[in-house]
This record gives C-alpha cells, structure tokens and sequence, in this order.
C-alpha cells in the first residue's frame, strides 16, 4: 500500500502512467526484503493494543532498514551498467507512508481496544491532581491494565502555565475548580500525583472530598516506584499521615556535622522508634562510631540488619544491654568511651506502667541516673535526653517518672557546672580535675510521634482493616503529633546548640481531637463512620489526660535561632536533694513496695496528681 502511494505521489497520482511490470518487480522486491528485516527485527512481536514509544522506534528502525537495503540493491544494480530499479525519489516517500501507515495502524487498533474495554466496564470515574510526570504515569498505568476500571476525567494542576493544555487528550484544568468538577462529573475518585501540595492544602482538598463521599488515593515518590515504573497496586488509600505532616524542618547540618565529626555516639533504645531514627540520622554524618544499645534482641538485630543493607560504610556496632545493669553499663563505657550520648531508653506505656511503678522507676529514672553519672565519668561531651510532654503536670507513673529523670539531670548539670558535685553513691568517687570536658547535660520534650510502637495510629488501622469497631478512650481527648524523622532531627539540632542545663521544648503545631482523627481515618479508607465501622468510647485509661502540655503553669518559654525550638524555664533543684529522695525511691522500688514509690514521686514532683487511678487516694494523704 505505501508503495503504491509512494508511485502516485512521484507521479502526481497519473496512475495510468505507471510501468505495471516495474510496478510489480519492486512489490515483489519490497515485500521480500520488509519480510526479512520485520522479522529480524521483531515489529510483530509487540501486543499492539498496548503500543508505545519503545514500538515506535522500532518500526521506524526496521523501515530504514528495508529501504536501505532497496537502495543498496540500487547501487549494486546501477554499477554493474544496468537500470535501477526503483527511483530514489519514490523510496524516500515509500520510507515516509510505510511508516506513517504502520503506527496509524497500531494507534486505531489500540484506540478499539480502548473503546470495547470501555463499553464493557463500569467505570470510576477519576480526577489526577498534578499534570507532571507522575500524573502521566498514573494515565499509562490505567490504559496498559485491562483490568483498571477507571476513567480520567480531567487532570488539575496549580499551574495555572499548564492550565487549557491536554495529556493525551485529556484536559488539564485549574485546580481551583476542584470542588466544582467533582459535583459536575459525579467524580469517584480524587489521586495526588503531585509531591508539592502544601499540607494544608492537602488537607482542605481531602476535606472536600470526603464531605462528597470522593476516595483519595496516593501515587508513591518515584523513587519507590517498582524498576522505574508505576504499578497500579501502589496507587493506594492517602494515608493520615500524609495529613498531619508539617513543612520539612530545617536543621544546621554544618554545625552538626562539625560538631560530630569522628564522635563515638552512643544511642540508647537504639532498636525503639525514636533510637533507631536518631541511628538513621547520624549515619548521614562523618561520625567515628555509633553504639546502638539496647536490651531488646529481635528488634536491634532488625536495626543492624537494615544499616547493614543501607549503608557501606561499617561504623556501627549493636550492643545488647540493660540502662539499669550498672556493671554492663560500665562495661559499654570502658570500652566505647562515648563523645556523645543519646539518651532514648525508656518504658513509654501509660497503662503498662500504672500498674507497675517499681519497674517503671528502674528503667526511666534508675536507668537515666546510671548512664548520666557514666557519662561524667568517662568524660562525655553532651548528654541528650529524651523525654516526653507526659512529663508537663504529670497524672501518671510514666510522665512523672520521665519528670524525675529529667530533674537528675538538669541538677546534675548545674552541680557540675558550680563544680561542687561530689558522688555519694556506689560509684568510684570523681575528682572535679578528672571530669574533662565537663558533661552537658540537655533535655527535649515533644509529643507523641507518628507511627511509633504502640501509638494511635497504627491500632486504629488494625482496627478499621478488621471491619471495627474503632476504640477511642474519650470524645473530647486531644493529642499533639509529630513525625517521627522530624522529631529526630530537632533532638539533633537540640542537642547541638545546647549549652547544658536546657530543657529544649518542640513545637508540636496544633493538637488533634482523636475522634476526628478516627473519623477521618474511616473516610480515607472510603467507609462511613459510625455506619460502616463504628467508633466505641472505651473511657480514660488509668493515668490518662484528656489534654497533653508542654510547659506547666509555672514555666514559660525563651527563643532560640530555631523557630520550632524553644527553652523551656523550668524550676531548678538542689543535686544533693534531688538525689536523696532518688535513692529513697530506689531502695522502695528494689522492694517492690508500690505505694511507698508513688507517695515518694508525688514529695518529688510536686505537681504530680494521679487521674483516673488506684493512686488517686495518695494526693490526698500527701496533702494532709
């Protein structure tokens, strides 16, 4: 057929004029030499339907190669004294219509398809938001699926450049008229394929779409997509995380990198959700050696694993050890000499500890004491503490503890720093002259983090993956959150600009009523609350506040160059007061005499009122 239109064209479409002999040799010629080359280079192998550009560069490969072989023969024909074959003129037009013929052939093909496929299914129908490349992809993905029962209605994008253009005949419109188009086209489906949307945007956008019953689904970074290209099952659910992220927070990595350059670091809980970030971390950094120590087996052989996959470089060691066991502390000490030490072990769950105040003093605050007098021992540089807003007017044994542990250090810092600290206890007595440099001892407090063990989040996904009900403690219960790299980064950036004595308090932005997290929750996962999944009041649990602080009545805060960091003032104490009354409560906790700890921590923290537990009774009986 090209040939043919290839002579009509030479000849300005006089067929009659047409030799029928030539004619005939040369669509024998052509037919011969296109057989051979096609097959070699395999143009029929491709699934038409599913035709791209890697099909196209393949044709046009095979068509210059038959053409050129023609033309070859030519030459060879010409040379030996005899007449061409074929005119050079009607072989370059021959080159131009075959190939034209042969894609147009393939796109109408692919284009039936698409229609039969159409008319057979019930379609969802699907708004793209983000007109780049991760949008385009999404569109090949659903047209190389057969089985992808979604129809592109229109891509929206902020760019208001790209707005009346079109991908693949599809519209591209102002994002703005987001809201407008769902309600005009009975929209289905919203997907975010673009990384740029600002959270709160994000949010106002997923709002809208729940409030018309839309699903909003996600399309992964391309850095996760499987062998550089999108797979349908990645295009899933929005998570709520993406929801409650904030702006990426910006930390001086000059002065940190400066700072830990060479540096033995120790991380304590290293195998827990904040320990193992911290690890992440510092492993973007030209430290010497990072001790990973912990006590749990399984989880910091999972954390070993994982750097050992990630990173080439070996300057990671995993330590299996117990904060409360003093000899295998020392040990650790002896044989690392730490520079710095970030201090994350801790026994987090509120319940868990309510009703085991003995352990949760060995571990938070016996724990703490034992790597913090380690650290002026062995002469660390700083000491980074990880401590928690549950520690603001404390109503449960966790928080109060965490207050305790926060005391010790903070006095020990000032007793040091007035160079009149003297051990009194089971520890080899420590010489000021020895203590070089002398230990800075800082303190962080944020919220609650996204995605940590036991938190919030993950149990309501269970939950909601199990068809419900949904268990909130309360219907007014707030929380802040935080994510968990993002927390991360601000105890480095903390612990780098401390100067000792510092309770270092993060903003944590706005707080989230738990209820409307479950909600929303339920409606992401494209379900009705409280019709389809129901949500269940299961009332406070023992210690447990509705509302979380971050500095007490009595405190307020002091800027830093950081605009998410603040100083908190806190109320000092005396080191040798704070100590008596911590070795009190260790002597009762070594016995296991529950009451006489607690009625110790309330003396302590004065500001501890238990909530909602068995240890209610003891304010009264410490205010009388």
């Amino acid at each position: 057929m090209s040939l043919t239109i290839a002579y009509a064209v030479k000849l300005n479409l006089a067929l009659t004029e047409i030799d029928i002999v030539e004619f005939s040799r040369n669509i024998l010629i052509t037919t011969a030499i296109s057989i051979v080359v096609f097959f070699n280079v395999k143009t029929y192998a491709g699934i038409i339907r599913y035709t791209s550009a890697q099909d196209t560069f393949r044709i046009l490969f095979a068509v210059i190669i038959s053409n050129g072989v023609f033309s070859f023969l030519n030459f060879v024909v010409t040379a030996l004294g005899y007449h061409p074959y074929i005119s050079n003129t009607v072989l370059i037009i021959n080159l131009l219509t075959s190939f034209l013929l042969l894609i147009t052939y393939r796109v109408l093909i692919k284009y039936f398809f698409m229609y039969i496929k159409n008319l057979t299914l019930d379609k969802r129908k699907v708004i793209v938001y983000g007109a780049g490349e991760a949008g385009l992809a999404t569109k090949r993905t659903f047209d190389h699926d057969g089985k992808v029962n979604k129809a592109i209605v229109a891509f929206v994008d902020d760019d208001e450049r790209k707005v009346g253009k079109a991908i693949d005949g599809i519209k591209i419109l102002s994002a703005q008229r987001l809201e407008e188009l769902i309600k005009e086209h009975q929209i289905d489906e919203v997907i975010f394929a673009s990384y740029t949307i600002p959270v709160e945007r994000k949010n106002r956008i997923v709002d809208v779409c729940l409030e018309h019953e839309v699903t909003v689904l996600n399309i992964p970074p391309a850095d996760a997509w499987e062998g550089g290209k999108l797979n349908k099952s990645q295009i899933q659910n929005i998570n709520i995380e993406d929801l409650l992220n904030r702006k990426p927070i910006e930390i001086d990595v000059k002065e940190l990198q400066s700072q830990l350059k060479d540096k033995r670091i120790l991380i304590t809980g290293a195998a827990g959700s904040i320990g193992s970030e911290i690890v992440r971390q510092l492993m973007k950094f030209e430290v010497g050696l990072i001790i990973l120590c912990d006590q749990s087996e399984t989880a910091l052989h999972n954390i070993y694993l994982e750097l050992e996959e990630n990173y080439k470089h070996n300057n990671f060691h995993a330590f299996i050890g117990d904060v409360k066991d003093e000899t295998r502390m020392i040990h650790l000490f002896e044989m690392y000499k730490p520079h710095y030490v970030y201090h994350a072990a801790a026994y987090k769950h509120v319940p868990l500890m309510e009703d085991n105040p003995s352990e949760a003093i060995k571990n938070n605050v016996l724990g703490t004491k034992m790597i913090a007098d380690l650290s002026v021992k062995y002469g660390v540089q700083k000491f980074v503490m990880v401590s928690t807003d549950k520690a603001v007017n404390p109503t449960n044994i966790m928080g109060a503890t965490k207050r305790i542990a926060e005391i010790y250090v903070q006095s020990l810092n000032n007793s040091l720093s007035k160079k009149d600290f003297i051990y009194s206890n089971g520890l080899s007595y420590i010489n000021e002259l020895e203590v070089k440099p002398i230990t800075k001892f800082i303190t962080t407090r944020f919220g609650n983090v996204l995605g940590s063990n036991g938190s919030v989040i993950p149990r309501f996904k269970q939950q909601i993956e199990k068809g419900g009900p949904v268990t909130v403690t309360h219907p007014e219960i707030t929380r802040y959150f935080m994510t968990i790299p993002e927390a991360c980064r601000l105890v480095l950036e903390a612990g780098c600009m401390g100067k000792g004595g510092e309770i270092f308090v993060f903003d944590m932005g706005k707080s989230v009523k738990i209820t409307e997290l479950a909600k929303k929750m339920i409606r992401l996962a494209g379900l009705i609350p409280n019709q389809d999944i129901k949500i269940q009041y299961s009332g406070l649990r023992p210690g447990e506040k509705l509302f979380e602080e971050l500095l007490n009545d009595n405190e307020n805060t002091m800027p830093t160059h950081h605009e998410k960091i603040m100083i908190g003032k806190v109320r000092e104490y005396l080191f040798t007061e704070v100590e008596a009354q911590i070795y009190s409560l260790l002597k009762y906790a070594k016995a296991n005499d529950d009451r006489q700890v607690v009625m110790g921590m309330k003396k302590l923290v004065v500001e501890f009122k238990s909530k909602n537990s068995v240890f209610e009774e003891l304010d009264g009986a410490i205010n009388e």
